[in-house]
């Protein structure tokens, strides 16, 4: 670990900058590697649905997947050197980094390896996220000062509401909710790396307010030395740039579930640790959106036998509705940023 120089601590802010750099310079340096070896065992790369868009048979087939190994990778090497890993909130955000992405890991190679486009059941799935969920909101609550470790933050109102003995519950919802809504979002080129660039980049920002003595100043909880988590997001938003590289359209790799399942959740579990739950809602508003479009296309279907978008997530529906893909991409990216710039306006 990178904390001091000639025996002075190095400030956040610095250490958060050089874990950004280091992650987008290896992010690009490896990434030709990481995808060449994945080509070589992936034979027939990631495995596309017959029930999805019809133009991705022809233009994403053969495309490898895992590609989310190139993201936790860096990023993990850029935390544990930049990062204080001695602090609760660092090591159990790699936990839960770890444990998700080697769920989708899992998830990915029995698709690549048995040529299907579904693998683990949802039920194992969801198991495996809930479980490392309970464990990492366990121990972020015994982290928190008992005055704060179950109050839920209400943005805009400048007010808090204690949840008591529903936190737990509810923040391992909120992890578990955020991990599947940005794996719902990984199916177009670009678009689940460019909307958590944005998200992971807001977090850093509130991160390093409720970790500060600017806290009070924005009538945020304070949680101490949750500005560590600043150094944390830098890191991923440079893996992802340098991951977008690779993945922007046509895209030589994909995310997969080891990307998007283990990103989803760290974006929750950070948004656990600086209580800013209801930002997390605001600032991932696409994936809210596109977890929505596809409870919505379910429960309409079972309900009518009828669809109510044309395709679920929504983005497919705009695809069938005769948008481009790099159409999409760029205005949900857009849409994201609003939301964003949304969130970030709870801070005046």
């Amino acid at each position: 670990m990178l904390l001091f120089w000639n025996g002075i601590e190095i400030p956040v802010l610095i250490r958060a900058v050089a874990a950004f750099l280091t992650a987008l310079i290896l992010s690009l340096a490896l990434g030709g590697k990481v995808i060449g070896l994945l080509h070589r065992h992936q034979h027939h790369g990631q495995p596309i649905r017959a029930d999805g868009p019809q133009s991705h048979l022809a233009t994403k087939q053969g495309t490898p997947t895992m590609g989310g190994l190139l993201i936790l990778g860096t990023s993990v090497l850029s935390i544990i050197l930049f990062a204080n890993i001695r602090y609760h909130f660092v090591w159990v955000s790699l936990l839960v980094l770890l444990a998700y992405g080697l769920t989708g890991f899992i998830d990915d190679y029995i698709k690549v390896t048995k040529e299907t486009p579904n693998a683990m059941t949802a039920k194992a799935k969801l198991f495996l996220q809930f479980m490392t969920a309970v464990a990492a909101v366990t121990i972020i609550t015994a982290a928190t000062p008992n005055a704060s470790d179950t109050v839920l933050s209400i943005p805009y109102f400048k007010t808090v509401f204690n949840l008591s003995w529903l936190y737990i519950p509810f923040a391992v919802i909120v992890i578990s909710g955020a991990s599947n809504g940005v794996n719902l979002s990984d199916g177009l080129d670009g678009l689940a790396a460019g909307l958590l660039i944005l998200a992971f980049s807001f977090f850093a920002v509130i991160a390093f307010i409720a970790g500060s003595p600017l806290a009070e100043n924005f009538s945020f909880v304070y949680i101490p030395r949750s500005a560590e988590m600043t150094v944390v997001c830098a890191a991923i938003v440079g893996s992802c740039l340098g991951f977008l590289w690779f993945n922007a359209p046509k895209a030589k790799v994909f995310m997969g579930d080891t990307g998007s399942l283990a990103l989803g959740a760290l974006l929750g579990t950070v948004a656990v640790i600086v209580k800013q739950e209801i930002l997390l809602a605001i600032a991932g508003g696409m994936f809210v959106i596109e977890t929505l479009s596809v409870i919505i296309q379910v429960f309409w279907y079972k309900k009518t036998g009828k669809r109510f978008f044309k395709m679920a997530p929504i983005h497919h529906h705009f695809e069938q509705l005769g948008w481009k893909e790099t159409t999409v991409v760029t205005r949900f990216w857009a849409a994201g940023f609003v939301f964003a710039l949304i969130a970030l306006s709870a801070l005046i």
